[in-house]
């Protein structure tokens, strides 16, 4: 991986083999970042995604392999309890076209994934939602 920061933009190039939120994490506590948008494209391989049921408050998830295609990658770097926390999305193509995505657990790197990080500055933490929906929310008091 190598990245350049202009400012407050992160450009990141993610390479063949690198698994992508442990790089987006590494940038983030490397340049000190404590609130961001993400977002990416590339090429992977190797992934896991899933959708959370708010009724049962379950996680399921899939993990695919082969040639995908990051058609997008979005979310956040924020805190919990002051520490790092990110909150990614991402879909994939298949080389039929056909889309999956979902909540990004894992992906593995298989050509190359380039990122933008647009920092803010100021922070927002998340606390769980024992009430509701059981997931870890921005929390803005």
């Amino acid at each position: 991986m190598e990245y350049r920061r202009f400012g407050d933009t992160v450009y990141v190039r993610m390479d063949r083999g690198e698994e992508i939120a442990r790089q987006l994490q590494a940038v983030a506590e490397a340049e000190s970042i404590r609130l961001a948008q993400v977002s990416a494209l590339g090429a992977t391989d190797d992934f896991t995604v899933g959708v959370y049921d708010v009724d049962t408050r379950q996680y399921h998830s899939l993990t695919f392999r082969g040639p995908h295609e990051i058609v997008a990658l979005t979310g956040t770097i924020n805190t919990m309890d002051g520490v790092y926390y990110s909150h990614l999305h991402m879909g994939c193509a298949d080389t039929q076209g056909r889309m999956v995505g979902g909540h990004l657990n894992r992906a593995v790197v298989s050509a190359t994934c380039e990122a933008v990080i647009t920092v803010s500055h100021g922070t927002v933490d998340r606390v769980y939602d024992q009430q509701v929906t059981g997931l870890n929310l921005f929390r803005f008091s």
